[in-house]
């Protein structure tokens, strides 16, 4: 399995969210076109109740972009000729102007589109979804609730509806309302960075500010860059008496948003042709695993805006999935070059540089990378485990801890942590945490596993157990059947001078490796082969450079 590179989601940074959209700075008072009535406006069919289509004006629009408008337009307007059109298929047409017109921001005509396509087509959550969106930009906000509220009715499920309506309601100060909903949205999906974000909000207003802490810090580690969490959560930890945090926190506060994963804005975002709309083209591709499609939309994106950090960054991850590592390197050092402070960019080349044993160059990114944004669990965790491959097991160990204050339920902070102190020789340390974090996560079985390990060959006579060791053991091979796994088992076998049994269980795995060509492995594989062969036990766990 290959390295993942970790990646920025970010959206078309469409109106909706963010206060811009791709394309187009219109005037928000879209003024109609200076043209003969019989092109400013599009009438709908004499015999439906709906709406006649005001055009904004076009001519702020790049002209690929203006091109787009008029071939919709001519669609739409055919649609309506057409009278033998049923009404679902002139309520698409309405619908795909109507999400035209959205991504360039022109919400008055996009709103009259989407209500007619919802007259056209009631049941079709969609119109009332982006009609939300709409009047929780322009207002009234009382509207916005209605709308999202008949999306939910349509798709009680979704998380962005559920997530959508309970901002609103917050917003309204109808906090008893809006708490169901993110606990419904956190329900079906936990890591949602919205989600808990809003919970935080529910708590802070309820006055557990315990429970907003919790919350905000979630978010905060499922979407490090939301710099507008931090506001709330001083706040949080202002009320519990925490000055330091909340200072800390408040040093940190920006204008980025908490957003949750929208799958209906995703689309709109990417209709226009733009190198914005080329990204999240890209980015839906690398959601998805299309790796080629993905590179081929970034490099699209990067002719109409060749300095685009994002595009670059994203295009070396695309890159390094389809096994070009050259290329991946060489466009996040691009990403780097056009942002240096690219946390996205930083981290991917720290992973590069960290796999093919540059240290250094890797605790120079990932240091760099937190210099910029401190608080980035996932680069810290990175730097911890390249400082503890690098000789440097003390700082790793304090870089683990930091981890861990952060997020206590890291789980790959708190392997590391344990791996560090056997790095370190603090093997009584690591197996009273390797137990304990055995028994917090049953379902991953890499602590028991080293637990394990560590009970049968651990140089500490204090800590090996070679009984236990064999009762995790047994548990283990239930679940599954590996080369490393099957090494331990000879360790065991060997501490409990079951020699013959430990050469046997030994020269299988060994085969095995053999057969699978991991060179390494059978070398260490032979070297302990030998040692049960003379009768001897192996105090070894782990090789400094085997260490996991």
């Amino acid at each position: 399995m290959r390295i993942r590179i970790l990646y920025q989601t970010s959206w078309v940074a469409c109106a909706l969210l963010s206060g811009g959209c791709v394309g187009s700075d219109p005037d928000p008072a879209e003024s109609v076109v200076a043209v003969p009535s019989d092109t400013s406006r599009v009438e709908p069919p004499t015999s439906r109740n709906l709406q006649p289509v005001a055009l904004p004006d076009f001519s702020v629009m790049a002209e690929s972009v203006r091109e787009q408008m008029h071939v919709q337009l001519a669609l739409l307007r055919s649609a309506i000729e057409d009278g033998s059109q049923s009404s679902a298929a002139l309520g698409v047409a309405y619908g795909d102007m109507g999400n035209l017109f959205l991504a360039a921001s022109f919400f008055q005509a996009a709103g009259t589109c989407y209500g007619n396509a919802q007259t056209l087509l009631p049941d079709d959550r969609r119109w009332p979804y982006y009609l939300g969106h709409i009047y929780r930009n322009t207002g009234p906000i009382d509207e916005a609730a209605t709308a999202f509220e008949r999306a939910l009715e349509l798709a009680p499920n979704d998380v962005a509806t559920l997530v959508w309506l309970g901002v609103i309601y917050l917003d309204q100060g109808l906090v008893e309302a809006a708490e169901p909903l993110f606990s419904q949205a956190l329900a079906i999906r936990p890591a949602s960075a919205a989600a808990r974000f809003g919970a935080g909000r529910v708590a802070l207003a309820n006055g557990d500010s315990a429970q907003a802490v919790q919350e905000f810090e979630a978010a905060l580690a499922f979407q490090p860059q939301a710099s507008t969490v931090h506001v709330p959560l001083a706040m949080a930890y202002r009320n519990l008496g925490d000055l330091e945090r909340a200072e800390t926190h408040l040093d940190q506060r920006g204008d980025v948003e908490v957003t949750p994963r929208d799958p209906l804005m995703q689309e709109v975002g990417s209709l226009l042709e733009s190198a914005e709309a080329y990204n999240v083209r890209g980015g839906q591709a690398l959601d998805v695993g299309n790796w080629t499609d993905a590179a081929t939309w970034f490099r699209r994106g990067l002719e109409l805006a060749p300095t685009d950090p994002s595009l670059h960054h994203r295009l070396g991850t695309a890159l390094y999935q389809l096994a070009d590592e050259t290329g991946a390197e060489a466009a996040f050092e691009e990403a780097i070059r056009a942002d240096p402070g690219h946390l996205g960019a930083r981290y991917s080349l720290g992973v590069l540089r960290a796999a093919a044993g540059r240290h250094q160059e890797a605790i120079e990114h990932f240091s760099t990378a937190l210099e910029y944004d401190p608080v980035n669990i996932q680069a810290r965790a990175q730097l911890a485990g390249v400082l503890g491959r690098s000789g440097r097991p003390a700082e790793a160990l304090a870089e683990y801890e930091r981890v861990l204050e952060m997020d206590p339920t890291h789980q790959d902070a708190a392997f590391g942590y344990s791996m560090t102190l056997v790095r370190l020789e603090r093997y009584e340390e690591a197996r009273t945490r390797l137990s304990a974090d055995s028994e917090r996560y049953p379902d991953h079985p890499l602590f028991t596993h080293a637990l394990a390990r560590l009970l049968s060959a651990a140089p500490d006579d204090q800590v090996r157990d070679a009984n236990l060791a064999q009762q995790l053991i047994e548990r283990l091979l239930e679940q599954q059947q590996t080369i490393e796994l099957g090494e331990t088992t000879a360790m065991m076998l060997a501490e409990l001078g079951e020699y013959g049994q430990a050469v046997a269980v030994q020269r299988d795995v060994l085969a095995a490796a053999q057969q699978a060509g991991l060179s390494g492995v059978v070398t260490r594989l032979e070297v302990n082969l030998v040692r049960y062969e003379r009768g001897e036990p192996c105090r070894t766990p782990w090789t400094p450079e085997e260490l996991p």
